[in-house]
């Protein structure tokens, strides 16, 4: 029966520390060992897991963070990436894929995951991973199947790349869709009683304003004119200030959710200017909106 990784390095540091025993530790192998870059933020699991895959005859850089991972994929070359699904915040290991994906697109990637859930699932595949490793451990199968996915053909994942704008220009419909449903998950915000069009009909005009102006546009005197005329709306809807800035929060976070779902196909490039313009658009018109809502009612 298999006792786990801490059982198998129980046998293995006892084996290492008594000359007498007759097991044969490979310590010097040649470097054409496969490289594996292991990212997870737990010490023991990295300490057993990374001691179990020299065993078996791979080269293992390990590393705690994100940040460490990127800078490793940055200066190294390997053959595969084994991420935990959770390096410090809920899904970095996807982010570490991604970097993977576009720098050494023939590397096999493995997300490590206690939980592999259906939304998770869905993310590795359209993120291309090659497979899963749950916790805890197979570490009877384990480096078979790494040697497995190893042999098979690595053809070239290409993946075009594309400017932030235009990503959000084709999710327009999904973050207004994400942030409705955020908006209407909040206790305050659903309170006031308006139809979804209503509290929608802004989104997307928000979202097309920041694209045009990324790409270079001016901010137009209609799309102040459209802003200040959703502070008045808002205004008599029954809305206060912060709901508006907190609403606003609501699209800044769907949009960055929408780019770190995006991230593979990203140019690079481009991105902090892109992201720059277009946050900046959203709070420039929020600005326009509140101003406008503030001006005291003209008496008819």
């Amino acid at each position: 029966m298999n006792c786990g990784i801490i059982c198998h390095f129980g046998r293995q540091l006892g084996a290492r520390l008594h000359p007498s025993t007759t097991v044969v530790v490979p310590w010097n192998m040649p470097e054409t060992r496969p490289k594996v870059l292991f990212v997870d933020d737990e010490d023991n699991i990295r300490l057993t897991l990374g001691m179990y895959l020299e065993d078996e005859g791979f080269s293992v850089t390990s590393v705690a963070t994100v940040p460490e991972a990127l800078k490793r994929i940055t200066e190294e070359i390997f053959d595969v990436l084994i991420a935990d699904l959770n390096v410090g915040q809920a899904g970095d290991g996807f982010t570490v894929v991604s970097a993977m994906r576009r720098t050494q697109p023939r590397a096999v990637t493995f997300i490590l995951t206690g939980y592999p859930a259906f939304e998770t699932a869905l993310q590795a595949i359209r993120l291309q991973v090659d497979d899963y490793i749950t916790k805890p451990t197979d570490t009877d199968t384990l480096g078979d199947k790494i040697r497995a996915k190893l042999a098979e053909p690595r053809p070239e994942h290409y993946i075009q790349s594309k400017r932030l704008m235009q990503i959000v220009e084709e999710n327009i419909p999904a973050i207004t869709e994400q942030w409705l449903d955020n908006v209407n998950a909040d206790a305050a915000l659903s309170a006031i009683k308006i139809s979804q069009e209503a509290r929608t009909d802004h989104v997307p005009r928000v979202l097309d304003v920041g694209i045009r102006i990324a790409a270079g546009d001016k901010l137009a005197e209609m799309e102040t004119s459209a802003a200040r005329d959703h502070g008045i709306i808002r205004r008599k809807q029954g809305y206060t200030i912060p709901l508006m800035i907190r609403e606003t929060r609501f699209l800044e976070d769907v949009v960055a959710s929408c780019i770190q779902d995006n991230l593979l196909s990203v140019q690079v490039s481009y991105l902090i200017p892109d992201m720059i313009a277009v946050r900046r658009t959203i709070q420039v018109l929020l600005e326009e909106s509140i101003e406008a809502f503030l001006e005291t009612p003209k008496k008819k």
